[in-house]
């Protein structure tokens, strides 16, 4: 009981270890619903170009989280920890990153490669922040209840991230909205893309500059509170280093620890689960923008309607962290993804409404609370059933989540570059107050059709997820048993070592 009592955390140190998962939030969002639109009607870029700044930098993303990941296994340990100087270290620059890539340069040839290469910067730095502050959760405290405990903390504390970063980026870009321009009906299709050069040319300027300058001020709002957060974890949680056996000496090769992730069963069963419903609320996150100003016809609300489905989530978190403690968390993954489906149906087969937009919003966001909570509650329980059938490889925790976050964001950054591609060979047009037909359809299947698909996919994939409440009991008290056990050799040798000076 004492020892047990040694590892419980104070609420203290669950909020603050909570307030660092926003910051990956915070941006994750205000990019993932926001810089779709603003690379097609702000920056103004070709909807071709727009969806390989997409891929790529979502997929180099997906590259650089296993590398980080390694690297973090092979850092030495330092009076500071292991993973705190990787936090630390990366925030000033990626705040830097982030605001460039809200910055439209002045020159006529090269912004592609001034997003590219700043986004790709960008998801690089802030890999180096989320990577140890994920894995930090098994160096907070060895007891599962208490990692549980902090997940949902840091869980509430990220979907409260989205809200921020959905309200700051939403209002203050939504009070400055880009001007749009009418599409030229009067003219054939072989001069449209002439006429429309001319009538951007003629379009008040000084409207997209208002725009550009919102957007800038948003990325200067979530960047201070990116810092700020750093801060508070920095101050307020203490990595503990026997809170796990990363502290051995043992180097671990990139090689031997793909082996083992690739081989642990569990892992490749939750990933495959947690992959496709991840891509169904990605491509609604990254379409729904653009659903609701054009298909919907809401451009002075979808921000609105965006913070609805966010403000939901952050409420219903702790809901779902009630339901998964009573009737388990593969019941809660169930339930609470499934919900989303008939009201991603309905907001498509519907007319457009906004009192029924912003219902199917509401209960969207119940849906949403569920998948951000489910898969990193999950995850240490089968970390913990790793360390139960390897007891003597140890440093593997960084590497397992960064390889569970890998194939999200790469599979993201190949669904985000075919929407837009999508929507390129549908037709879009850059800054048009209307679009085609074609655009509007291609809209409803990559928040509706798609999204759902993948949802009951995903749930029909994790049926095979073999670690249901029984099991995660019995390794819980398995490694407990072994705890015991190696507390109590640990001490006998002392002992002995005592009396023999």
């Amino acid at each position: 009981r004492l020892q047990e009592g040694r590892e419980r955390l104070s609420v203290c140190s669950k909020v603050c270890y909570a307030v660092g998962g926003a910051p990956y939030q915070i941006t994750g969002c205000a990019l993932g619903f926001f810089l779709q639109i603003y690379l097609l009607d702000v920056a103004q870029l070709d909807p071709f170009y727009a969806s390989i700044i997409l891929f790529v930098g979502r997929a180099w993303d997906a590259i650089t989280d296993p590398m980080v990941g390694f690297f973090i296994s092979k850092t030495p340990w330092t009076r500071f920890g292991r993973l705190m100087p990787w936090i630390i270290f990366s925030t000033p620059f990626a705040v830097i990153s982030y605001f460039l890539i809200w910055f439209v340069p002045d020159i006529s040839r090269g912004q592609v490669m001034w997003y590219l290469v700043f986004y790709c910067i960008f998801q690089t730095l802030v890999t180096c922040f989320h990577v140890p502050y994920s894995a930090l959760t098994m160096f907070i405290s060895r007891e599962q209840s208490e990692r549980d405990s902090a997940t949902a903390y840091r869980m509430t504390v990220e979907v409260l991230g989205t809200v921020l970063g959905t309200a700051i980026q939403g209002q203050i870009v939504g009070q400055a909205a880009a001007p749009c321009i009418e599409s030229p009906v009067f003219i054939g299709k072989t001069n449209s893309s002439v006429a429309m050069e001319e009538l951007n040319m003629t379009c008040d300027t000084g409207s997209l500059t208002d725009t550009r300058n919102a957007y800038m001020i948003a990325a200067g709002v979530i960047g201070g509170l990116y810092i700020l957060c750093a801060v508070i974890l920095w101050v307020g949680v203490r990595e503990k280093r026997e809170s796990s056996e990363l502290q051995s000496d043992e180097p671990v090769s990139f090689l031997q620890g793909l082996k083992l992730v690739m081989n642990h069963s569990p892992y490749i069963k939750l990933i495959a689960g947690f992959l496709f419903t991840s891509l169904a609320f990605m491509l609604l996150e990254g379409n729904f923008a653009l659903f609701c100003t054009y298909t919907l016809g809401f451009r002075n609300e979808f921000q609105n309607i965006l913070l609805a489905i966010m403000l939901s989530a952050t409420l219903t978190i702790p809901l779902w962290q009630w339901f998964l403690t009573r009737f388990g968390k593969k019941t809660a993954v169930y339930v609470g993804i499934s919900s989303a489906i008939p009201f991603l149906i309905m907001v498509a087969v519907l007319d457009s409404n906004l009192i029924v937009t912003y219902i199917v919003a509401v209960a969207a966001g119940i849906s949403v609370a569920a998948a951000f909570l489910l898969p990193w509650s999950m995850l240490p329980d089968v970390i913990d059933d790793f360390k139960l059938q390897h007891p003597d490889s140890h440093g593997h925790e960084a590497i397992f989540f960064s390889f569970y976050v890998f194939f999200t964001k790469f599979t993201s950054g190949v669904s985000l570059g075919i929407s837009t591609l999508s929507l390129d060979f549908a037709g879009y047009q850059t800054r048009g107050c209307s679009q085609p037909s074609e655009v509007n359809f291609t809209l409803k299947m990559l928040v509706s059709a798609a999204p759902v698909g993948l949802i009951l996919l995903g749930l029909l994939l994790f049926k095979l997820y073999p670690i249901d409440e029984e099991k995660r009991r019995k390794n819980k008290k398995a490694l407990q048993d072994l705890r015991e056990e190696s507390n109590s050799s640990s001490e006998s040798d002392n002992t002995e070592l005592a009396s023999i000076v």
